[in-house]
């Protein structure tokens, strides 16, 4: 036995803790709207009292009352003192550096007196901004694995828009212990409709319910407004128990407003909501299907196009620094360390566009090793000796076309749709792309297939064309008007991830780097396997001895 290690040392979480997050009356930091806010969480180390990032909420819209619909999961130990700081900003671009932001205020606390705490829940104004109150609540994690697939509609809503219909989305929320009301979901907007269907929502046991199928859940319907002063239509109050009935007489449920209920003496409800199917199945996890066998496929595919500068030249994207690594190295080590030790053979293709390569030909799809017949490389230290093998070899040339590759990738990720295998391509590139349409196209069908894309900017060009291929806030079309099934591009730019709270480190940043675009690929995974019901193969017992 190693006689450095001592029994009893190791430690473990006696639990796990869901953290939800509320706003009030927050400073407004924009001129012509209101605020648009997200919630940091960070958490100090109890040895080397360094903070580090937990998560982020996502960013709501015009408002000053946030409820945060996305909660942080924690590990709780009672034998240390986790020490908690809750970061609030107003978030004006897309860039992951919060000095990019408005800080709004803070607030800092210990995961102790947060359980502790009566209903396990605080409320203390923020600091540093002199406005503004917050609000957290954290339960304890149940661990069901269940999850419910539910479709609502609703009938006869009240008309809330003076010059047309309602534009009606529900909210569905969680009653705390306390009596008070924790939102789990957002459904989307239907426009112009008092008589509208949702689409099936999927949300897990345990967010919606914590595991209680008797706890209540209130569900309210608003109709939109685009200055976030969203108009109240009507709630009810349910349970988990009773939506499992699916389209039954008892799941027919009137919208009641209050306020119209106490006014009006003949008033019956502001419409009506309907459940129209409710299906509760075990949720399966990332995890579930790495351990029934799926592989990870990794292809890394590098831009050569003359915008780069010139490889002989320290300005260069591509310049060979011999003592730190340039950015394309440094995005290829902090996705591919991670990512290829969910592959067994750890043998990745590499391609590369936008050359001239030694034979004349400007090419959009080449193996970077040269071989069209077996471009793989081995493990992440292959990828780069390639690479740096090829920039001599090629003559920078253009356009900068993402379609060849995207669908290079694509032709394999086809073959292989049963779940046994999931391919990740990561596009590095250092400018504007040149051929948006056909890569709106690539990425539509790629949508379909077990598939999804990173994309890396480096250098300091203007990348607005990427942002919309990150379509994060509504779906890509292709140019016969089909809609892509899945979200599956990722795109940050690497500027993010130096200086600021990482210095000059490139290890800091390549690990931030690595944290951000991976983060997305296991919902992709799973959202994927759930589109088309593939479900995990069992884990294989171990092989006897």
């Amino acid at each position: 036995m190693d006689s450095t290690f001592q029994a009893g040392t190791a430690s473990m979480p006696s639990s796990k803790v869901e953290i939800s997050v509320q706003c009030r009356n927050l400073k407004n930091k924009d001129t012509f709207s209101k605020s648009d806010p997200m919630c940091v969480l960070q958490m100090r180390n109890s040895k080397t009292r360094q903070p580090h990032e937990v998560g982020r909420t996502e960013v709501i819209k015009d408002t000053l009352d946030p409820n945060f619909v996305k909660k942080f999961v924690v590990d709780y130990f009672f034998e240390e003192r986790q020490i908690l700081m809750f970061s609030i900003y107003d978030v004006d671009s897309t860039s992951q550096n919060l000095e990019n932001h408005d800080f709004l205020g803070k607030f800092e606390c210990s995961l102790g007196e947060l359980v502790s705490s009566p209903g396990s829940k605080v409320e203390q104004p923020l600091r540093g901004c002199g406005q503004g109150e917050l609000i957290i609540r954290c339960e304890e994690v149940s661990s069901t694995k269940d999850e419910v697939t539910l479709q609502l509609k609703a009938t006869k809503l009240d008309k809330k828009d003076l010059f047309g219909k309602s534009d009606p989305f529900l909210l569905l929320y969680r009653v705390n212990e306390d009596g008070s009301f924790t939102v789990v979901h957002k459904t989307e907007v239907v426009r112009s409709n008092l008589n509208p269907t949702w689409k099936p929502l999927t949300i897990s046991v345990q967010a919606l319910c914590n595991g209680d199928y008797d706890r209540s859940i209130q569900i309210e319907c608003y109709d939109w407004d685009s200055d976030g002063s969203h108009d109240f239509i009507g709630a009810f109050t349910t349970n988990l128990r009773e939506l499992s009935k699916g389209a039954a007489e008892s799941n027919v449920y009137q919208a009641i407003n209050p306020k119209k209920q106490a006014k009006k003496k003949h008033y019956k409800d502001s419409g009506q909501i309907h459940v129209m199917s409710c299906a509760i199945r075990q949720r399966q996890s990332f995890l579930d299907y790495i351990r029934g066998g799926m592989q990870m496929n990794f292809t890394v595919a590098i831009d050569f196009t003359a915008s780069n500068g010139n490889p002989a030249q320290s300005r260069s994207l591509h310049y060979m620094n011999p003592y730190e690594p340039n950015q394309y190295a440094a995005a290829i080590q902090a996705v591919g360390e991670i990512i290829q030790d969910y592959d067994t053979d750890k043998m990745f293709p590499v391609l590369g566009f936008g050359a001239k390569l030694p034979d004349g030909t400007v090419s959009h799809e080449f193996a970077v090793n040269f071989n069209p017949q077996n471009p793989y490389c081995p493990g992440v230290s292959g990828i780069l000796q390639a690479y740096q093998a090829a920039v001599p070899r090629i003559q920078l040339n253009g356009p900068t076309n993402f379609a060849p590759v995207i669908k290079h990738v694509a032709r394999f990720a086809s073959e292989v749709r049963d779940g046994s295998s999931y391919f990740v391509l990561l596009i590095i590139t250092d400018g504007e792309i040149t051929d948006m349409q056909q890569t709106k196209n690539a990425i539509v069908a790629a949508s379909r297939l077990p598939m999804s894309i990173i994309i890396v900017g480096v250098g300091n060009a203007e990348f607005d064309a990427m942002d919309i291929l990150d379509s994060d806030n509504s779906l890509l079309k292709d140019s016969s008007g089909q809609t892509a099934e899945r979200d599956i591009v990722q795109f940050v730019p690497f500027r993010d991830f130096i200086g600021g709270q990482f210095g000059t480190d490139i290890e800091l940043s390549k690990g931030a780097l690595a944290r951000e675009v991976l983060a997305e690929v296991p919902d992709q995974v799973l959202e994927y396997m759930r589109k088309y019901d593939i479900p995990a193969k069992p884990v294989n017992p171990a092989t006897p001895q």
